[in-house]
């Protein structure tokens, strides 16, 4: 099983899942009139289809810890855990993109992953308290100040949709840690196959339930899933494939650094996004100053915020 051997290598990868976790969206972006709840179940089947072969090739390089003899050997609590923190994950992003159409991307990404940074790495840290809570608290204040909105008005619906999300967003990450840590613990492999198999779970209970309950627009159906064009599927697909990559890079690292720190620095991915949004979507174009203002000092404050949490686990090592 590979897991990295240094911290630079486990930097390495935490980076790489914040890139993932920021692009994945532009996959949807690129699709014709495919509407998120059909779309969502393509980027399900990704996601398990990326974990199953990662696991299945770096997560089975020989030993006792390969993918398929740690699932036999590990606590079923700690498979339980793995399956909740990717069914409640899926709840926490459903209503992520929810929140996005509702009040837009500026206000949705500060509020949901604002709150889930925040939460997801003070529990993480109360699990498996690796690196140090000080510094790792004031990367979370840099990172969640760096992203508030100018004031835009915003809904009390919207607002509600957003901070839900973003409990929920936060109080998968202690599962995670659990299954990491606990009794007969998985491995990292492990825990991202079981996870994005919870999401896929969830989406028979959840996703049918917002394709005929949306809170945004009109209710779909099955058909216009089946309707879609060949490339629109592809692209779901893919989408799944990005973000579950970045998933399981990220539980790989945390295995060397903790979940804490490796869910801090993967939350840095609004600054991904914001970056496709500026250079390939052109969202900024025509902003006053003191939008770009804001803009540039999000980048200033997230790059600080990786520094103060290599400087955490640094402390602590």
């Amino acid at each position: 099983m590979f897991t990295p051997d240094a911290f630079g290598i486990a930097m390495m990868m935490m980076v790489t899942s914040t890139v993932c976790w920021g692009s994945w969206a532009n996959t949807y972006k690129l699709t014709k009139g495919y509407r998120f709840e059909l779309f969502y179940w393509d980027y399900a089947i990704g996601i398990v289809l990326i974990s199953l072969i990662l696991a299945l090739t770096l997560g089975s390089r020989g030993g006792p810890d390969s993918f398929i003899s740690n699932l036999a050997t590990a606590d079923t609590s700690n498979i339980v855990y793995a399956l909740l923190g990717g069914f409640i994950f899926n709840i926490a992003n459903l209503l992520l993109v929810a929140g996005i159409e509702m009040a837009g991307l500026a206000i949705a990404f500060p509020i949901a992953i604002g709150v889930a940074l925040v939460e997801g790495v003070i529990l993480s840290y109360a699990l498996q308290p690796k690196g140090d809570a000080v510094l790792l608290v004031i990367a979370d204040g840099k990172a969640y100040g760096s992203l508030a909105s100018a004031g835009t008005p915003v809904s009390r619906k919207s607002l509600i949709v957003c901070l839900v999300s973003g409990v929920l967003m936060g109080a998968f990450a202690p599962f995670v840690t659990r299954a990491l840590t606990a009794g007969r613990p998985l491995t990292p492999y492990s825990i991202a196959v079981l996870f994005t198999l919870g999401a896929f779970l969830c989406c028979f209970v959840v996703n049918v339930y917002f394709m005929k309950k949306p809170l945004v627009g009109a209710p779909v159906s099955f058909d216009g899933y089946f309707r879609q064009r060949p490339q629109d599927h592809l692209l779901g697909v893919l989408g799944g494939l990005i973000w579950g990559t970045g998933t399981v890079f990220n539980f790989v690292a945390a295995s060397f650094v903790g979940v804490a720190i490796a869910y801090a620095v993967g939350q840095a991915a609004p600054m991904v996004a914001a970056l496709w949004g500026v250079f390939v979507w052109k969202e900024f174009r025509g902003a006053n100053a003191t939008a770009k203002g804001y803009l540039t000092a999000m980048f200033a404050f997230y790059l600080l915020a990786l520094y103060v949490i290599a400087r955490a686990y640094e402390s602590a090592a």
